[in-house]
C-alpha cells in the first residue's frame, strides 16, 4: 500500500546503521499508513537502542507513532551519558568477553555467557534480569523482549571500554568483582588461602581476595601492572 511519502534525517552518528544512499541529509521515504515510525526506522537499519529521540515535524513522539505523508522525521542520536534510574547491570554477548572482564575489573556489574546460549535466551535475561545487553549484533538488539540494549561500536577493547563509560556513567569500583564470574570479591588472609595458590605464590606474596561466588583466588602478580594501567586510565577519563 502506498500512503504517500515522507521526509527524514538519521543524526551522523548512525550513518554506520543506514544505507550509504540515505547517509548525510534528508532522504525521501515511502510509508504504507500502517507502519510505526519504529518499525520504519529499524527497517532502514538503526536498532531503537541507538535513537535518542524521534521528532515529527519538530515534535517528540513515541515509537508507535504512524507517519502520515508530508510528515518530516528527525531521528536523534541517544544523548551522552544515557543515565539510569535504577541500578546499572549489564549482559554482554559472546563476542565482547574481554570487555565483559575489564567491566568487572572497574566493578561494574556485567554477566556474560560462555558458551553461546543463543539470541532468545540472552534477550529473555535481559529482560528478566533487567540487565542493558551489549551487543554488535544489530539483529540481537531489535529483539522486542530486550530490556534495554546498546550497539558497540568498535571492534578494539579499549575502545569498547570507553564508549560504554562514556555512554553509561557508571560508578567504577575497581577490584571489588571477580573477572571471572562477576561475583564479589573479599579480602582473604594468607592462612585462609593455604593450599589453594599455585607455585610459590603463597610464600611470594602476602595480600589475596577470593570470590565469594567461584572461589578464584587474586593476589597482585605480574600481571597486575598491565591491570593497573586500565584502571587508571578509566578512573582519569572517568572517576567522579
Amino acid at each position: 500500500m502506498n500512503a504517500g511519502e515522507i521526509t527524514i534525517d538519521f543524526a551522523p552518528e548512525q550513518d554506520l546503521f543506514i544505507a550509504a544512499a540515505r547517509r548525510g541529509g534528508r532522504s525521501t521515504v515511502r510509508i504504507d499508513g500502517v507502519s510505526t515510525l519504529g518499525h520504519l526506522v529499524e527497517a532502514l537499519g538503526v536498532p531503537l537502542t541507538e535513537v535518542g529521540a524521534l521528532l515529527v515535524d519538530g515534535r517528540a513522539v513515541i515509537p508507535a507513532h504512524v507517519p502520515i505523508a508530508g510528515q518530516a522525521i528527525s531521528v536523534l542520536a541517544v544523548t551522552r551519558p544515557q543515565r539510569r534510574a535504577e541500578p546499572l547491570r549489564f549482559l554482554l554477548d559472546i563476542h565482547l568477553g574481554t570487555l565483559a572482564r575489564r567491566l568487572r575489573l572497574l566493578g561494574i556489574d556485567a554477566a556474560y555467557e560462555n558458551p553461546d546460549i543463543g539470541d532468545a535466551a540472552l534477550a529473555t535475561r535481559s529482560a528478566t534480569e533487567r540487565r542493558v545487553l551489549l551487543s554488535r549484533d544489530r539483529g540481537l538488539l531489535r529483539r522486542r523482549e530486550i530490556f534495554a540494549g546498546a550497539y558497540i561500536y568498535s571492534h578494539r577493547p579499549d575502545d569498547q571500554l570507553d564508549d560504554v563509560l562514556s555512554r553509561f556513567a557508571p560508578r567504577l569500583a575497581p577490584w571489588t568483582r571477580c573477572t571471572a564470574c562477576n561475583g564479589a570479591l573479599r579480602a582473604a588472609d594468607k592462612e585462609s588461602m593455604r593450599g589453594q595458590l599455585p607455585g610459590s605464590t603463597e610464600q611470594t606474596y602476602d595480600t589475596f581476595a577470593q570470590c565469594v561466588e567461584c572461589g578464584q583466588a587474586y593476589w597482585k602478580g605480574a600481571h597486575h601492572a598491565r591491570l593497573d594501567e586500565i584502571v587508571a586510565k578509566a578512573e582519569a577519563k572517568f572517576g567522579a
